[in-house]
Order: structure tokens, then C-alpha cells, then sequence
């Protein structure tokens, strides 16, 4: 059974954007995963197609009704759908490689696309909606960072990377940053591919490559390196 992924969102025209070219678009037309997209105006019941309104305590900006926000959940994931129901939202848990595995390994996902000031949490409540965030930033909406999630999930589907090896190494998949990757020619712009990696000598370059990673992770994001142990 492939990954099916339904995107609720005001602007359905910006999928499947990056999704539907290389690794991702290629498995799309495969059929490895399929792609759906529901306009969430499409279940308000004036003849405007509301499905804002001003936020109840006054306040700047609007807010996504909960009653037509909740009818294209209900339409995209009856009950028995085994989904995850996400939202892409700027105060949810940050998304990692560990939940990118999780989704990447269930049935798919219904993903929920905010805008404005945000959402009703009433819905959020009531549809068990799992708030995601793809960095501490805000953006326009909940499409781009959709467009995130899927990528990073899609391209651990099986077949979807030509050597599945390739992602073991990336990272966060080991709780560190990748190390440095080099390349021919042996020399570019006076600068020397690191002697190590020309070596042959496959324990010390495994042994440089941790090295790297940690070094970076320090540098870097100080934070991961808490459950690390380190190398000797």
C-alpha cells in the first residue's frame, strides 16, 4: 500500500510544487505515494466562502472557524482513517529525523495548513490535530512547511533513494551534524582533498568522519551533542 497524503489547505495551486520533481516527483508518478489536496473553502456555508473571523478578546488578525476547518477533516480523514492528523503550526513540537522516520513508516498523513493568526483550538481539541513546527520562524501560512515535512518523509519511503544506505549517514540520523564530503579533483583553488579520505584506510576515515561530525555539532548545535558519547 503506498503513503497517501492529504494536504488541507486555502491554497491548493502551490502543491505539489518541489514535491512533484525529482526524487519526490518521480515516486509520486510511480504511484510509491499519492498526493491529494483539499480546499478548505470549499466547506464554508455562505456564499463569501468564509472561513475566518476576528479572534474572540479582540485582537489584530483573523482566525480559521473551527466548524469549517472541522467538515474538511472530516471529509479528507473519516473515522477509522489510521492518519496521523497534523498541523503545521510556528508553536508546535519541532519536527526531527526520528518523527520524519515515524510518518515515513505509517500509512500516511492529513496535514493541516493554518493561516492567518492561526487556528481555532477548538478543532485542534476536538480532531486531536498533532501541532508541527519546522523551525522557530513564521511563515505565511502552513503550506510551505508541509511542502517540508513531505519531502524529508517521502524520500525515506522504500525505493524512493536509489541507495537506501545513503540517508544512514546524514544528519541528525545519528544525533550529529553530517561531516565534510569531498570530491575530484584532487585539488581545487589550492585546497587539498583531507589525506585521510585518500588513505584507503577505512577505520581512520570512519574514525574522521565522527571526528568531523562532532566538531561541526559543537560548533554548531551545541545541543545535540548532550546524549552523545563521545569518541576517545
Amino acid at each position: 500500500m503506498s503513503f497517501s497524503a492529504s494536504v488541507l489547505t486555502l491554497y491548493p495551486e502551490m502543491f505539489p510544487g518541489a514535491l512533484g520533481v525529482s526524487l519526490a516527483g518521480r515516486a509520486l508518478e510511480a504511484g510509491t505515494w499519492s498526493l491529494e489536496t483539499i480546499q478548505i473553502r470549499d466547506f464554508a456555508t455562505d456564499r463569501h466562502r468564509t472561513v475566518d473571523d476576528t479572534p474572540a478578546g479582540g485582537g489584530a488578525g483573523m482566525v480559521m472557524r473551527a466548524d469549517v476547518l472541522a467538515k474538511a477533516i472530516d471529509h479528507s480523514s473519516p473515522p477509522g482513517d489510521p492518519r496521523p492528523r497534523l498541523l503545521m503550526s510556528p508553536r508546535g513540537k519541532p519536527l526531527t529525523q526520528v518523527r520524519v522516520r515515524e510518518l515515513a513508516a505509517g500509512p500516511g498523513v492529513v496535514i493541516v495548513c493554518g493561516r492567518f493568526e492561526g487556528v481555532d483550538q477548538r478543532v485542534i481539541d476536538a480532531r486531536g490535530l498533532e501541532e508541527v513546527s519546522v523551525g522557530d520562524f513564521i511563515l505565511s501560512g502552513g503550506e510551505p512547511a508541509a511542502l517540508v515535512l513531505l519531502d524529508a518523509v517521502v524520500r525515506l519511503l522504500p525505493g524512493v533513494m536509489g541507495n537506501t544506505v545513503s540517508g544512514d549517514e546524514e544528519s541528525f540520523e545519528n544525533g550529529l551534524l553530517e561531516h565534510p564530503h569531498y570530491t575530484r579533483p584532487q585539488e581545487f583553488e589550492g585546497r587539498q582533498i583531507p589525506e585521510v579520505l585518500t588513505s584507503g584506510n577505512h577505520q581512520k576515515i570512519a574514525a574522521w568522519r565522527r571526528a568531523e561530525s562532532e566538531r561541526l555539532t559543537k560548533e554548531r548545535r551545541p545541543d545535540l551533542l548532550a546524549a552523545q558519547p563521545l569518541v576517545k
